[in-house]
């Protein structure tokens, strides 16, 4: 692994003081236990018994290790990486396969993000972390389980659920470039009810970002200001009836203003860009206990979501460019986005095991309707150079079903098929009305083996999906404009324990993917002094491959010190992609880095202190399957110590505390008059910073 020496030598000292401590700490060992993955679909199924590579970062790990944003725990999460060119990360690659950005087109995800059942894929900028209670991640084709929203993988974010004890929550956040922010929560029984309980939260955010913009002399361009509510309803109706309502509302309201010729944090666009997303939603899911030997659970789901993407097409202002002056480009894109979903699930019982009671079972039924418009208007020196308008709906409708049948007291095999039926009518302004139709289908079989106590091997083939789609750009010919539906096999073997007297908790998985009619999105840019011609067109390539080695552990030392870490291998490359302009054939896929590693420690003292170290890296990476350039590799430390009373806590923190300078995403076009060479532009990640959080229970 590329790793510099400067960084890396600061862990083995981070860990030699924290080893002369533990000498000094009580030696009594804590025992692990495990966790339970939440995105299953019968959603009491632990870490060792789903026989998929997965990673569950639960509450503890959540607060420790983050600040505001799903995006501060990322690099906790083997072969999972992500693209910039928005204010917080929306799309997401897991083993190299996911979008890097929707500029324009119908929304097809190769990755779901789901919170609490409502469906946020490709706009995940509402995954704060305040108040939440796990993330789940699933990596490889969740066929089975959810379908086409997950040919790579699946991010399942719940939020801490109601109590009936009462109890409430005070947080407040102060740091560098004008961090602010505070969080309320509160929960407890509704009324005299011992059948309901309700929780609330609220949540404030704000920062300047991390840009300075030299035409405005101004340092909050690339501003941050997020609000959270939620609140949720458990309520027994009956003793065979359980209903858990969750209504929420994001609102961002952040500033655009990352990119500049010269890849750097000053920047001198003229027109301030615009990320916004308001989005309001609630689910309901509804539980109920039949006679029959079986439950029917109901999981219904909506989202409204408004999104304006506002950006200065050419990042300067008449007085940077000079003799070239006017030279003004914009972009404006207001997307509506409404997402209905309804999902029934029968799910056995023990005494409703078919086969001579050795195999439990569930099938299910899941409805959805998505409608998405979209409006874009590109001006030039204040004239429009194009509007554009589009109405996109996609109606779904899924059958499927699982069978866990025990071979015997330590072997489970698990068969499972889903079909798919994607209905979409699209059209726009340009004249184009197309109403494709895909059929897909997907599923598992996997065979899960306990060892012994607390150690269980596994083997899982699987098939995932992703619906086909179209692209919009009217100069593209006819039998271009089309493409279909991609599909992956996956296999992977794994081994999950605990060990170590239940002191280390160790998960390794290795797979193996080919991928069929590969989706590849590539770039073009028509006009060379127009950056606003830069045009995205998505195309089956025959195929890839993507295989690779996760691993993750935890070593409780004693109860105050513990070691943990992650480690992702990957080799994603084109099998056969051959374009007019080249052979890439060999080639590695963009955004997958042929390694992620997080490793790091904990301690938490008897006395109250508390600290955390984690030390992230990721490997180089293409930018783009279009075009040769890369991110250079990087490495990035987050420290973070306080003390934790009974009722109180305080917190410093740091962030990228070696101010390592990388990128997250990257173009490679012209947009520099007057000859408009290509050039590689980056979107720098953020630089470090440091802040106080302290929290009150009451």
């Amino acid at each position: 692994m590329k790793i510099t020496h400067t960084k890396t030598a600061l862990l083995p000292i981070l860990l030699s003081l924290s080893c002369a401590t533990i000498a000094q700490d009580n030696n009594d060992s804590e025992q692990l236990s495990d966790l339970t993955v939440t995105a299953d679909l019968r959603q009491d199924t632990t870490v060792r018994e789903i026989a998929t590579s997965v990673t569950v970062l639960d509450s503890d790990t959540l607060s420790q290790a983050g600040t505001q944003h799903f995006q501060d725990v990322l690099g906790l999460i083997p072969n999972l990486n992500w693209s910039g060119s928005t204010s917080r990360p929306r799309y997401f690659q897991i083993r190299g396969i996911g979008e890097r950005s929707q500029y324009e087109g119908a929304p097809n995800p190769s990755v779901g993000f789901i919170i609490d059942d409502m469906d946020f894929t490709g706009i995940g900028g509402a995954a704060t972390l305040f108040d939440l209670q796990q993330v789940d991640v699933l990596r490889g084709p969740q066929g089975t389980r959810y379908g086409a929203n997950a040919l790579a993988g699946l991010i399942y974010v719940q939020s801490q659920a109601p109590s009936f004890d009462s109890a409430y929550t005070l947080e407040t956040t102060l740091g560098e470039y004008g961090t602010y922010a505070a969080g309320f929560s509160a929960t407890g029984a509704l009324g005299d009810s011992d059948r309901a309980a309700f929780r609330l939260a609220a949540h404030q955010f704000n920062s300047d970002g991390f840009r300075r913009n030299d035409f405005f002399n101004a340092d909050d361009t690339d501003s941050l200001d997020e609000m959270m509510l939620r609140g949720k309803i458990n309520w027994a109706v009956s003793d065979d009836w359980q209903a858990d309502l969750t209504l929420m509302l994001v609102d961002i309201n952040n500033g655009f203003d990352k990119w500049n010729p010269e890849n750097s944090y000053t920047t001198h666009s003229d027109d301030l860009g615009i990320d916004d997303q308001r989005s309001v939603g609630f689910s309901v899911r509804q539980t109920f206990s039949s006679a029959a030997g079986f439950d029917l659970i109901s999981i219904t789901s909506y989202t409204d979501n408004k999104i304006q993407y506002f950006f200065d097409g050419d990042w300067g202002n008449d007085n940077y460019w000079g003799e070239y002056a006017p030279y003004d480009f914009t972009s404006n894109n207001d997307r509506e986005r409404t997402n209905l979903s309804q999902e029934f699930r029968l799910v056995s019982k023990p005494e409703s095991r078919l086969f001579n009671a050795t195999t439990d079972w569930l099938a299910g039924l899941y409805l959805s309707q998505l409608d998405e418009d979209n409006v874009t208007d590109d001006f030039y020196n204040g004239d429009v150079s194009r509007a554009f308008n589009s109405q996109f709906e996609a109606d779904t409708l899924a059958v499927f079903t699982q069978l866990d049948t025990h071979i015997n007291a330590s072997t489970v095999l698990t068969t499972g098929l889903r079909f798919e039926r994607r209905s979409a009518d699209y059209t726009d302004n340009n004249g184009l009305d197309l109403s494709p139709d895909d059929d897909m289908l997907g599923g598992q079989i996997s065979i899960n083996h306990e060892l012994r106590t607390g150690k269980n091997i596994y083997a899982t083939l699987s098939r995932g999906y992703k619906a086909g789609g179209f692209n919009l750009s009217p100069s593209l010919s006819a039998d271009r404009r089309a493409y279909d539906p991609e599909f992956l096999l996956n296999l992977e073997l794994g081994i999950k324990a605990l060990l170590l007297d239940y002191r280390l908790s160790l998960n390794v998985s290795a797979f193996y993917s080919e991928r069929d009619d590969m989706q590849v999105s590539t770039s073009t840019q028509d006009d060379p002094t127009d950056p606003l011609t830069y045009t995205y067109f998505t195309g089956n390539a025959a195929s890839g491959k993507n295989y690779g080695l996760e691993a993750d552990w935890l070593y409780q030392i004693n109860r105050n010190w513990n070691l943990h870490g992650s480690l992702g291998l990957l080799n994603a490359t084109f099998s056969d992609y051959v374009t007019v302009d080249a052979n890439y054939n060999g080639r590695k896929q963009a955004h997958a880095p042929d390694y992620t590693f997080n490793i790091g420690f904990s301690y938490i003292g008897d006395t109250g202190w508390f600290a955390r170290a984690d030390l992230h890296g990721s490997d180089g990476f293409y930018f783009s399957d279009s075009h040769e350039q890369q991110a250079n590799s990087r490495e990035i430390l987050n420290l973070k110590t306080g003390y934790q009373a009974d009722s109180w806590s305080v917190y410093l923190w740091g962030r990228n505390v070696l101010d390592e300078t990388y990128a997250v995403r990257g173009f490679y076009f012209g947009v520099e008059p007057p000859d408009f060479a290509d050039t590689l532009y980056k979107h720098l990640g953020d630089p470090k910073h440091f802040g106080v959080t302290a929290q009150f229970e009451f």
